[in-house]
């Protein structure tokens, strides 16, 4: 199977309208799969769920130092419907997000999760888990309308697994085979997202040959990568 594809355009290329894609990095400019965002803003789909640590921070993600690129470019655009995310919303109340501004005007989704609970939700879904119970969220707004149960003397609110139809991840290195080796902030929720996805794409700085990287390095293995084009 090759899995090397030639361009971004051609790994997003079969990407539907209602598509729900999970985008690894932290929010930061090292960890995001900017060309890949980049390839389906042209590329056009609609009605999409993003699962991600961030709402698309604007000013994160400069591409080669000139253009910012985060999902944040998908919800200006109107192709976004729900976003879920640990921290949607810009740092600074001065300067809103796309996120914020259409979310106050009702036209995107919000699905608030702590980032831990975000992290396990993503993993159990990879995992085969359906759902699992936590003490963190109890009692906030987060927890409104699951379902609760006492376990040891302390209440948990049942939180479901996350699955996606994509994972976009972005790595340093890969071998033709799909082994991937991360960078920075690009290793805090891809390896995770890249179980937890019926595909996963991976935008790398390099690809090498099948057996070059060195085991011990690789996080993510191939098994779970279909796609992988270079930047």
């Amino acid at each position: 199977m090759n899995k090397v594809f030639l361009s971004c355009a051609e790994a997003v290329a079969d990407v539907p309208d209602g598509a729900v894609i999970m985008i690894g990095g932290f929010g930061g400019a090292g960890g995001m799969p900017q060309c890949l965002i980049q390839a389906l803003r042209e590329q056009g789909a609609k009605n999409l769920t993003i699962i991600s640590n961030t709402g698309g921070l604007a000013g994160f993600g400069a591409l080669s130092g000139s253009v910012t690129i985060t999902h944040n470019v998908l919800i200006e655009s109107g192709q976004v419907r729900k976003v879920v995310a640990s921290f949607p919303v810009s740092a600074s109340p001065s300067r809103p997000n796309a996120f914020e501004v259409l979310y106050r005007q009702g036209k995107v989704e919000l699905e608030l999760v702590p980032q831990g609970t975000l992290a396990e939700r993503i993993r159990a879904g990879g995992a085969g888990i359906p759902a699992f119970y936590t003490p963190t969220g109890v009692g906030t707004a987060v927890a409104q309308g699951k379902e609760t149960r006492v376990f040891y003397g302390q209440e948990c609110v049942l939180e479901h697994a996350l699955k996606a139809d994509y994972a976009f991840l972005r790595a340093n290195r890969a071998d033709t085979t799909g082994n991937l080796a991360y960078k920075g902030t690009s290793r805090n929720f891809s390896p995770l997202m890249a179980t937890a996805a019926r595909v996963t794409v991976a935008e790398v700085d390099e690809i090498l040959e099948s057996g070059c990287i060195d085991p011990e390095v690789v996080a993510t293995p191939g098994i779970y990568v279909k796609r992988l084009v270079k930047r």
